[in-house]
């Protein structure tokens, strides 16, 4: 028997109570949004403007995109969300959902109107099992049915105070608390190591692939066979559902019951503003049988080898001059053909593209990576976590 399974013997056998949220927090407050208090980021802003954006693995994470307020409009949200240390900070508007603890004074920052502060009772409920129930599934079942509104969703701070949550004693939330603190202990690890790892690849992808006078060059155009005139492009309405994955500028958009290309492909993003963004890959890999729209060019190569070193490259460099300045960015086939590749020996190519791609498969793979790594331990953590927070329930 599992040291929980004891302390749930010995302290709740006959089950836990269901109690509103309001009988175990001293209170439940939000933030403030600028209307006509304040305003974001002005020339002496320099404290931090939490949304739901900033919440992130349970924490509060600010980043280049975060807005600012100054010390006045900091002061006004603190009147109203009152923050301190253990506060469960939770997002009532959007996403609902996203949790996080404060575990360090906030003496910079605060939160916006639709973020809830929960301060807990502390002699009755501890401030990470509370996070941790909220992040339940069947809790999470219960507030989400009371959202309201139309294309962006809330719950209200009424609501959550009537919120049934289960309440063991102390002894055994504290248990809980440790066993899925664990779990997304190791997952922070894992994740911290793929954030390494991925810097690391793009060191060496930099590396590997800036060449000088000690190669030659060419163009797109004359290692690649472009393919763009077989492409058909075919309205949502229209199609029918299939097996074989229907690509688009980004990749696959939907699966149709039938093909135009069968082999090995790179496909090239033709427009959209992720040529500009670069949030995704704008050169991917594509094999077997597949149907591509207009929207992704499609290029053919002798060898992996080509092909790959041709893809790492494309994702690489800075594509700016090649887009048209339209409205809505393009790579169009003539622009397409004319980026200069280096040429180097079919031997480096295998080198470097071997090298690569055990990164690639190390930071990327969903089947054998890290990625593939910290997934798992998200459905085990996620499961456990369901499991330990499912009491036999019994009225107050």
């Amino acid at each position: 028997m599992s040291k929980l399974d004891e302390l749930i013997a010995e302290l709740c056998p006959d089950g836990v109570e269901l109690v509103p949220l309001e009988e175990v927090i001293l209170s439940l407050n939000t933030g403030l949004n600028p209307r006509q208090f304040f305003r974001l980021n002005t020339v002496d802003a320099k404290n931090y403007y939490v949304t739901i954006r900033e919440l992130r693995n349970n924490k509060v994470i600010f980043t280049d995109k975060t807005d600012r307020i100054n010390d006045e409009a900091l002061k006004l949200c603190n009147n109203r969300s009152n923050l301190e240390v253990g506060d469960v900070l939770f997002s009532g508007t959007g996403t609902i959902g996203e949790t996080a603890v404060i575990e360090s004074p906030p003496i910079n920052w605060n939160i916006k109107e639709g973020v809830y502060a929960i301060k807990p009772d502390k002699k009755r409920i501890i401030s990470r099992f509370l996070m941790y129930v909220l992040m339940s599934q069947r809790v999470r079942e219960r507030y989400l049915v009371k959202a309201l509104g139309g294309t962006v969703k809330s719950v209200s701070m009424g609501e959550m105070k009537k919120l049934l949550i289960p309440i063991p004693p102390l002894a055994v939330q504290q248990e809980i608390v440790r066993i899925l603190d664990n779990f997304t202990e190791l997952t922070a690890e894992l994740t911290a190591e793929l954030t390494a790892r991925r810097k690391q690849y793009e060191y060496y992808r930099d590396f590997l692939l800036t060449f000088g006078d000690e190669v030659e060059w060419t163009t797109l155009g004359e290692v690649a066979i472009n393919l763009d005139s077989k492409r058909k492009p075919v309205a949502k309405g229209k199609r029918k559902a299939g097996e074989y994955p229907y690509y688009g500028a980004s990749g696959i958009v939907d699966y149709v019951d039938d093909y135009i290309f069968d082999g090995d492909y790179l496909l090239v993003s033709e427009d959209g503003a992720n040529l500009v963004a670069r949030v995704t890959p704008i050169a991917f890999s594509a094999s077997g049988k597949i149907w591509v729209n207009n929207h992704a060019h499609v290029l053919e190569f002798e060898t992996y080898e080509d092909r790959k070193f041709i893809e790492y490259y494309l994702n690489m460099i800075d594509l700016s001059r090649f887009l048209s300045t339209a409205a809505q960015p393009k790579l169009t086939q003539e622009n397409l053909n004319k980026i200069p590749v280096p040429a180097p020996s079919f031997e480096e190519k295998e080198r470097i593209v071997a090298i690569l791609d055990r990164f690639d498969a190390l930071c990327n793979d969903l089947t054998s990576g890290i990625p593939a790594e910290i997934e798992a331990r998200q459905k085990q953590y996620e499961y456990y976590r369901d499991k330990l927070l499912s009491f036999k329930e019994v009225t107050a």
